[in-house]
């Protein structure tokens, strides 16, 4: 081990100047895309009072990932991904520099933020699958659990500055300053994707783009361990993660916390959720991951459905910040085992699939909880949803066992392909 460091060290896969570099730039752009996500909600709430209208604009900035993903991923296994996350990267900061000059200058109006959330969502469909499938290549295959939990764990420490930040700036000089920040943020993302060096990028070629794709989906489509992890993860992202848009609603009318309120519970989920990430990062194997997805997932919805209950804020933040490490656990576990199984060539299409289910089903799922919270209520809905994920971690935890086998074989054969040794790569698959 490199540099000394033990192969259980919960920060081992810092040791390599590729991810440090990636590591960092994510780390300050991230705390900014939270800031516009906190602001961006609260602004058209401001503008509109709809519960509709929040699920419509969490609708508008997701759906384009769903249906352009599959895309997304043919191009993050034919161009070279970092060339493609310098192109995505300016064109986020480019669309929150605007978003931040429309706010400032006191022009922007709902269909500004309808038309440049969708066009964010368009760029995420293509950053998003390059994102996952560079992560493979910035460490060794043995760091890659931990690096995957490293990310998640970057992820949530902005969601945690991020939305906190978010609510003080909202409530003293606006939202427009926090989308200013956001694309000021970009800056040292772009630059870390261009400090970092990486084996030259060998381009697949002898298929069409439909023909790559549909190899993709024909892949997950057959894989059972893959397709169980998938389905669960869409289904969550459906029925339960949609209660993010309706975070101003609980922390204004039911909470009755205000924008402040707001950003504290946006934070609080953050909290868990990074709290989830690092108890990943300490795990060195996959050994047990699949009955970690099973109860994450069901804690997720138990914690999610009463939270929708609370009447007290201080309750509430308590159990989001369960409800964050729950759900957090379930969808880093899931990257790490979809990671462990798939080949390298099919990395980027399977894991458009992977961002199709965890981000694309959301806007659907935005919509649908936006619509019926307008007639029952928000905490109706979100506790629906909780109660929903419940029974599909139930649903998951009784097929587990049957998918062991076929779960590790292919661990084991993409181990052995990485020429890891034998040994390792049979207690690593044994019970994942």
């Amino acid at each position: 081990m490199a540099g000394g460091v033990s192969s259980n060290h919960p920060l081992r896969a810092l040791r390599h100047k590729n991810f440090r570099l990636f590591f960092a730039g994510q780390l300050i752009s991230l705390v900014g895309t939270w800031m516009q996500q906190v602001a961006q909600s609260w602004l058209i709430y401001r503008l509109t009072h709809s519960a509709l209208l929040l699920g419509a604009i969490g609708f508008a900035s997701q759906i384009p990932t769903f249906f352009l993903g599959p895309i997304g991923g043919h191009v993050a296994d034919r161009y070279d991904r970092r060339r493609v996350l310098l192109i995505t990267q300016s064109a986020s900061m480019l669309l929150a520099f605007i978003l931040a000059g429309l706010t400032l200058t006191d022009l922007v109006r709902e269909w500004h933020l309808f038309v440049l959330a969708s066009i964010l969502g368009l760029v995420s469909a293509f950053d998003i699958p390059a994102r996952q499938a560079w992560l493979v290549q910035l460490v060794e295959r043995e760091d890659l659990i931990n690096a995957i939990a490293l990310n998640s764990s970057m992820f949530n420490g902005a969601r945690i500055v991020g939305p906190a930040i978010a609510g003080i700036l909202v409530a003293t000089i606006g939202e427009g300053w926090c989308f200013f920040a956001n694309a000021v943020s970009y800056i040292a993302v772009i630059i870390g994707l261009l400090m970092i060096t990486t084996p030259r990028f060998s381009a697949q070629t002898g298929r069409s783009v439909w023909a790559n794709i549909a190899q993709g989906f024909r892949f997950v489509g057959t894989t059972a361990p893959i397709r169980a992890l998938l389905l669960l993860i869409g289904a969550v992202s459906f029925f339960a993660l949609p209660y993010t848009v309706l975070m101003p609603l609980f922390a204004d009318t039911i909470l009755h916390a205000g924008a402040r309120g707001l950003g504290i519970l946006m934070g609080a989920a953050g909290v868990g959720a990074l709290i989830g990430s690092l108890t990943l990062a300490s795990r060195s194997t996959v050994i047990g991951l699949g009955r970690w997805v099973a109860i994450a997932c069901a804690t997720f919805g138990i914690s999610l459905s009463a939270f929708a209950l609370s009447k007290s804020f201080v309750l509430s933040a308590a159990l989001l910040v369960i409800a964050g490490g729950a759900t957090m656990v379930q969808m880093a576990a899931s990257n790490t085992l979809i990671q462990s199984m798939v080949p390298d060539e099919l990395r980027g299409r399977v894991m458009a699939v992977y961002t199709m289910m965890f981000v694309g089903m959301g806007p659907f799922g935005a919509l649908l909880a936006g619509t019926i919270a307008e007639h029952v209520g928000a905490p109706l809905t979100v506790a629906g949803g909780g109660a929903i994920t419940v029974l599909a971690a139930i649903g998951f935890g009784l097929r587990l066992p049957s998918l062991r086998g076929e779960g590790r074989r292919l661990i084991i054969a993409q181990q052995a392909a990485a020429g890891e040794p034998a040994q390792q790569t049979t207690a690593t698959g044994a019970e994942a």
